[in-house]
Formats: structure tokens, sequence, C-alpha cells
């Protein structure tokens, strides 16, 4: 299961920081010293998400690694492998008789890849160990009733919590469960349910506070609302499907997938929860036999879903309805199933066809380990990862651009406004895009092009420092000083701890000849960069000038 497991996702080893790995490792100020594991926990500003032991986690890992992304995706392999294995232990427990196979799919699952993968996604690896510890000693107070094992399981699971609240439904699987055993929720259920229910309203109340006050940020505006109650069913059905559906075939696998329209909803998009009701309805007349244990397991994997099916909004439906990193713990529900039928299955057979289930089993676990091993590729690098989503998704503008900002850093300039231009024409008002096309443009010699969308880039976005200040630098190139000094003005309020706006707009006023001006603006620079030689000369020429 480990060999499979680190095949699987061999390749991610290998690779560099992607996607918002930068501002959440290599740029996070909490992390360098002992005040910022404090801050983690007990004030965390600037954290987009409160989970302070993922936090104090790779505060942990900085003090090791530091800037070597090798550590990292070291330690989210070997949290990933060690949920598989704590998966099996709990599959055993469970009496299924096949639990290997359920850890060994787990383990080798094309849509575990995404979160091994994403160091940013540690907070899912991290999570699952004490989760599954948690459900553990559950069952073992179920079966023993001693203390210790009720309140191990609590502590367990608000660890869990604590690194990421996607386990915030566990409550009510436990319920579920207790129904599976026994046929019914008896009141010693609720009663000993009580402190994970009160664990997962607090930190879950404390997440919804952090995505709409943190995480939205500056893309609030750009957010688009998900409308009122039938465009909400009308994202959550299809994902929920979306996510069956991936989870039993999982192919064409991307980062970010298409976010079909739901303002206003069609008809088709509400078919999924019919087909769900047919479901529940068919699995619950055969209750007696198959369809307890087909509850139990789609019952975990619907229920750890629900908080991601766009039923609340979240950071993340900027750009996509579903993400493989949000069906890491639901997924061990089906797995789960799959390994139970495989093994009843198994019990019922002679000794010729078990050795061809054996074998089918081995060769399932095989095909999903190879194709995880080509898809961890993707994650190797941002050119990679970028390239292979606006293959499979041609509208995904948020790839195009960060597809653009890889080529820009390149100079790869041509390339690089294509893919801005192509964001910018999918998403008019996404400001980010726009500031980066015009600057971009404005590097290639096309001044005027340039300023029509740094000013689109404004429109949409009034106080973006980027774009004010590239405006403010053609303006004044152009000899139109006065405009200039406005966006100047304007970038330096969104940024004023900016050297390089400084140095820009001091340089401007010294060209122009008003020496005194530009010599306040370059001291300025010079004080917030001390190291800036190019800052120093010119604040010197300044100075001998007046």
């Amino acid at each position: 299961m480990v060999a499979a497991g680190w095949f699987a996702c061999a390749p991610a080893l290998r690779g560099d920081w992607v996607w918002d790995d930068t501002i959440e490792v290599v740029e996070n100020p909490l992390l360098r010293d002992g005040p910022g594991l404090w801050n983690i926990w007990f004030n965390p500003h600037g954290l987009f998400d409160y989970y302070p032991v993922k936090s104090s986690v790779q505060w942990l890992q900085w003090q090791l690694w530091g800037t070597n992304p090798f550590g990292y995706h070291l330690t989210s392999l070997g949290l990933h492998l060690a949920g598989a294995l704590l998966f099996w232990r709990v599959l055993r427990k469970l009496g299924v008789r096949w639990a290997w196979l359920g850890g060994l799919l787990f383990a080798v699952h094309p849509l575990t890849v995404e979160s091994v993968a994403w160091v940013s996604e540690l907070k899912n690896t991290l999570a699952l160990p004490p989760l599954l510890a948690a459900f553990s000693c559950y069952l073992e107070y179920d079966a023993r009733q001693r203390t210790r094992d009720l309140v191990g399981a609590a502590l367990l699971f608000l660890i869990a919590m604590l690194c990421k609240t996607s386990a915030v439904m566990f409550p009510v699987t436990l319920l579920l469960y207790a129904w599976w055993k026994r046929g019914r929720i008896g009141l010693a259920d609720w009663k000993a349910s009580a402190p994970f229910f009160a664990i997962s309203l607090v930190l879950g109340l404390v997440t919804v506070w952090f995505q709409h006050h943190r995480a939205f940020g500056t893309a609030a505006a750009e957010l688009d609302a998900l409308g009122g109650v039938w465009s909400r069913l009308a994202v959550a059905g299809p994902a929920l499907f979306f996510y069956f559906a991936r989870s039993v075939l999982p192919v064409n696998l991307a980062p970010i997938y298409p976010q079909w329209p739901v303002a206003p909803p069609t008809a088709v998009q509400f078919l999924p929860w019919a087909g769900l009701a047919v479901a529940l309805l068919w699995c619950w007349r055969c209750r007696g036999t198959w369809g307890r244990h087909a509850l139990f397991g789609c019952g975990w994997f619907v229920l750890h879903l629900a908080p991601f099916l766009g039923l609340t909004t979240m950071a993340l439906h900027r750009f996509t309805w579903v993400s493989d990193h949000l069906v890491y713990v639901p997924l061990l529900g089906l797995v789960g199933l799959a390994a139970a039928a495989a093994g009843t299955a198994w019990g019922h057979n002679g000794p010729a066809p078990r050795c061809w289930a054996v074998g089918a089993a081995l060769a399932l676990g095989a095909g999903l380990a190879w194709s995880s091993h080509l898809y961890a590729a993707t994650f190797r690098n941002e050119e990679t990862l970028w390239t292979c989503t606006v293959r499979r998704n041609p509208l995904a503008w948020y790839a195009h651009y960060n597809l653009g900002q890889v080529l820009f850093k390149q100079r790869r300039l041509h390339e690089a406004i294509l893919h801005f231009r192509r964001a910018a024409e999918i998403r008019p008002n996404f400001a980010d895009a726009q500031c980066s096309l015009g600057i971009a443009l404005l590097y290639a010699d096309r001044s005027a092009e340039a300023i029509q969308h740094l000013e689109a880039a404004l429109r949409a976005r009034p106080d973006l420092a980027e774009a004010h200040g590239a405006l403010a630098n053609v303006l004044a190139a152009g000899g139109r000083l006065d405009e200039a000094q406005a966006h100047y003005a304007a970038a330096a309020r969104s940024k004023p701890t900016d050297a390089d706006l400084q140095f820009n707009w001091g340089n401007a006023l010294l060209q122009a000849g008003r020496s005194a001006e530009a010599a306040d603006h370059l001291r300025e620079a010079v004080r917030l960069n001390p190291a800036d030689a190019q800052a120093r000369a010119a604040l010197d020429e300044a100075l001998r000038r007046r």
C-alpha cells in the first residue's frame, strides 16, 4: 500500500511552488520566528482561515526546510500514506473483510493527487489522520463504553478541525454509524455525539467568518453571488453528481473545472436531485440487506460533501463550483463501500473466482496508481499546471491569467499578452488581468493600447495600486506629469510602503526638473529600501540639482 501510494504521487515530490503556495508559505511572515507562532494561534492577522494546527506545522516546516519545496511535499505524501493506513485500520474495526483494498484504493486514487501535490492543501492530508484516529477511538468507546475513549475521540476531532474544518459533518456521521450498527439512534448516541456537535458548531462558524471577511478579500466585488435557493440547488445537484462520477471513473481531471451557468437555472440541473432521491429510496427499501451498508458509505460521502456543494458561498466559487481537494475526506465513504462489496463478493465464491477477484482488485489499484502518477506530474511547476488547465478547460480565465504571469516573468511577452487578453475577454471585470495585460503591453512598447487596459482595470477596481502605478509611469513618460501625479498619489494610498512606487514617482519629478518635490519621494524610497543603490543615486542627483 505504501509503495503503491508513493509511486502514485512520486512526481509531485519534485514539484515546485504552485498556485497560492508562495502566499501561503514563502511570503508568509508568520512562519519566520517565534512571535509568528504565537500570532498563528492568538492573533491570526492576515490569515485567510483559522487553521492553527496546520499553520503551526507549516511554521515547523519552515524552520526545517526553508524555501525548499521538497520537504513540504514529502510531509504531505507521508501524511497521506498514514491516512490510508489508518483508514485500513478503521475498516477492519467496522468488520470489512477486504479492508486492505479500501486503504489501497484511497492511497492511489487520482482524486487525492491534488491534496498531496499542492503544498497549500497540507490541511487536507494533515486533518485526515486525527479524524480517522478520532473515529477509531469512538468505535472503541461504542464497543466498551470507556469514557477515556470518548474523550480521546473528541480531542482528536478537535485537532482535525483545527487543521481544516472539512470534517464539520463528522458528528452527523457518528449518528449514521449508530443507525448502521443498531438500526436506530438512541438517546445515548445523541449524548455521546454532543461534544462533537459543539466543536463543529463553534469552529464551523469561525471558518464562515474567515471566509467572508478574509478569504474573499478584494475579490469580493468580483465574486458572483450564487443567487437564491434555486440557483444554489442548481449548483449543488450537478456538483454532487460530478463528484460521484469522478470518484467512480476518475478521468479528465483538472485543477479548475468548467463553471456551468446557474442564473437562471435550467430544469436539467435539478435532475441529480431526483436521481439522489430515487437512490436513497431504493437503499432504504433494501435496508435489511445491502441497503444499510450503501446508506452508510454513501451517507459519509454526501454528508462530508454537503458544506462544499454551493449551498454556502466559498472563495473558490469565484472561478469554479467543484475541485478535487474538496472530495478528499468524502471519498473515504465510496472507497470503503467498494472494499466492503468486494469482500462480501469474495466470501460467497469458490477458490477460482476468489483468485480472479484478487487479481482484478490489484489490477484496479495498479491502473489507478498509474493514472495518479501521470496526473501528479501536472503539478511539477506553475507552467505545467496552468498549461494543462487551459488545455482541458479553455474558459478557465483564472488559469489563463496565472499562465500569463508565468510567461511574463520569463519575458515571453507575446505569449503572456495572448493569455492575459484571453482572461480579460472571458472575464472583462477581472481587474488583475486587465492590469497585467496593460503592463505587458507597456513592456512591448504598445503604450496607447496599454493605457486602455490600465484604465479598464481601474474602472473595475479603483484601488488597484499596480494599475495606478503603471498608468502613472506611462503618463509621466509621455509628459503628462500632472495626470501622473494623481495616479501616483492613489497608488501610494493603497500601498504606502512600496519603495519602487516612491522611486518611480520621484524619478518622474526629477526628469521634469522638479527636484525639490522629487527629493521628498526619493528620500522616502531610500527609507523604505535602504539597499536600493539606484534610489540613493537619484536622491543625490535631486539634492545636487536643488
